[in-house]
């Protein structure tokens, strides 16, 4: 084979890694998509927001107990709009407390059935979304 010959099917053999790279990446990275993130929310890490929320992550995935059993749980409505439009009993919300106050304060986790956590600090005028990997 000529050196002409091998410098092409060299150049041939990087591009198609390259291209398969390029899809691979694509692939992987849809994989690995935050649940929510599609929503067009900011995306959050767990670690990043107040450790209140992390605690009450860690009760919702033991199944409780929660600080307010009569409402911890319970269906979400999204009155507000701000979350994806679902069918009604798709979300759940949960109270993270908040430090000084005197009630269950402003604070809340949605989850919905997807795997989605949102963090509201703000009683429902505003979300993220909540990565629990970070």
């Amino acid at each position: 084979m000529t050196s002409r010959k091998r410098i092409s099917v060299a150049l041939a053999g990087l591009i198609a890694l390259v291209v398969i790279g390029w899809f691979v990446r694509d692939y992987v990275g849809t994989q690995q998509e935050v649940p929510g993130a599609q929503s067009g929310l900011p995306v959050r890490e767990l670690s990043a927001l107040p450790p209140e929320v992390g605690q009450t992550w860690r009760l919702i995935t033991k199944g409780g107990p929660f600080p307010f059993p009569g409402k911890d749980g319970s269906v979400f409505g999204n009155r507000e709009g701000v979350l994806p439009r679902q069918d009604p009993g798709y979300y759940h919300e949960y109270t993270v407390p908040t430090p000084g106050s005197s009630d269950r304060g402003a604070q809340r986790l949605v989850t919905g059935a997807h795997s989605e956590i949102y963090y509201t600090g703000d009683h429902y005028e505003s979300f993220v979304v909540v990565d629990s990997a970070g």
